[in-house]
C-alpha cells in the first residue's frame, strides 16, 4: 500500500475513533467534536470523534442572524478561519489525502466495469450546491426565531446518509418507525452516487461537494501549487488517464478540481514536465514514491 493511501486509512481512523459506539449506541459528544476534521465524515457517525466542516459552516449560516443579534458568531469564524488556513496552504490537497468519502470513492472505482468521464459542464454543479444549499437558503429560509437549517445535510449528502442515516438505523430500530420519503430519497441519492462511483472517478468530488468547492478557490494561490514546464510537455495525456479527478494537466497546472493526489507528479509523467512549488519557490520533486490508484 502507497504512502498516500497509508495516510487515507489513517485520516479514515483518526476522524472515527469512537469505537464504543456498538455498545453505548450513542454518538461521541466529547470534547474532540468541538474540532472539525478536513475531509468530508458527518458529524452524526456513531464513530466520529470530530466534526464536519461543511456541516459547521452550514449551521454558521443557519444561525446567523440570531448569532449577530447576540455577539455569539465566533465559533463560525474558527470554522472558516481553518479552511481558508488550510485551503491557503495546500488548496485541495485534504480531498486527496485526508477525507473519508473521497477513499471509499476511490476504492470502489476499482470494482471491474465499464467506465465513462463526466462531462465538464457537470463539475460546476458544485458551486451551485456551495451556493444555494450551504449559504442562500441556510441564510434566507428560517423559522420564527431567525434559525435556519443545515440544508446540504438534511436533503443532500449521500455521505451523512452512508456514515450517520444508515448506521443510526441499525443501532436504533426504534428510529425505524420515524422514517418517511426523506430518508428514502436520500438513500435514492446514496445509491445513484455508488453506482456513479464504479464507473466514474470520484463523482461526488467533481460534482456535488461544497467542501471540495471550497477548497478550489485556493488552488490557484495556495503556498503548496504544482508547476508546468510546457516545453516539456508531449500532451501524452499521461497525467488525464491517471488522475482521479480527470484533470488534463497542460491546460492548467492549478484548477479548481486538482486535488494535489501528486500520481501525475511521481507516476504519470515520464518527461518531467510536472513539479512544484512553495511559497513562489519552484523545488525539484523530491522521490516521495506516491503510487496512489485511480
Amino acid at each position: 500500500m502507497d504512502l498516500r493511501r497509508w495516510i487515507q486509512t489513517l485520516a479514515v481512523f483518526l476522524s472515527n475513533a469512537n469505537w464504543r459506539f456498538p455498545f453505548t449506541r450513542n454518538l461521541y459528544k466529547g470534547d474532540l467534536k468541538a474540532v472539525c476534521a478536513p475531509g468530508l465524515n458527518c458529524y452524526s457517525c456513531p464513530a466520529a470523534t470530530s466534526a464536519c466542516p461543511l456541516g459547521a459552516v452550514q449551521t454558521f449560516m443557519a444561525t446567523a442572524r440570531p448569532n449577530f443579534e447576540t455577539g455569539r458568531f465566533h465559533l463560525g469564524l474558527y470554522v472558516i478561519g481553518m479552511l481558508g488556513l488550510i485551503g491557503s496552504l495546500v488548496g485541495r490537497m485534504p480531498c486527496a489525502w485526508l477525507c473519508p468519502f473521497g477513499l471509499m470513492q476511490e476504492l470502489i472505482h476499482k470494482i471491474p466495469s465499464p467506465k465513462f468521464e463526466i462531462p465538464r459542464f457537470l463539475t460546476y454543479f458544485k458551486y451551485m450546491f456551495l451556493a444555494l444549499f450551504v449559504v442562500i437558503l441556510p441564510l434566507a429560509v428560517a423559522d420564527e426565531f431567525g434559525y435556519g437549517m443545515t440544508w446540504f445535510c438534511k436533503y443532500v449528502c449521500p455521505a451523512g446518509t452512508l456514515e450517520a442515516g444508515l448506521p443510526m438505523m441499525l443501532l436504533k430500530p426504534e428510529l425505524q418507525e420515524v422514517i418517511g420519503w426523506l430518508f428514502y430519497s436520500k438513500v435514492i441519492i446514496l445509491i445513484g452516487f455508488l453506482v456513479w462511483m464504479v464507473v466514474s472517478r470520484r463523482p461526488f468530488c467533481r460534482v456535488a461537494c461544497p467542501l471540495g468547492a471550497i477548497y478550489s478557490f485556493f488552488n490557484r494561490y495556495s503556498v503548496f501549487r504544482l508547476t508546468y514546464d510546457p516545453e516539456r510537455c508531449t500532451h501524452c495525456q499521461s497525467c488525464y488517464h491517471g488522475c482521479p479527478m480527470g484533470v488534463k494537466f497542460y491546460e492548467g497546472s492549478n484548477q479548481k478540481d486538482c486535488i494535489r493526489c501528486l500520481k501525475c507528479l511521481q507516476q504519470s509523467c515520464k518527461f518531467g514536465a510536472i513539479s512544484y512549488e512553495v511559497a513562489g519557490q519552484r523545488t525539484t520533486p523530491v522521490p516521495l514514491k506516491v503510487k496512489s490508484g485511480p
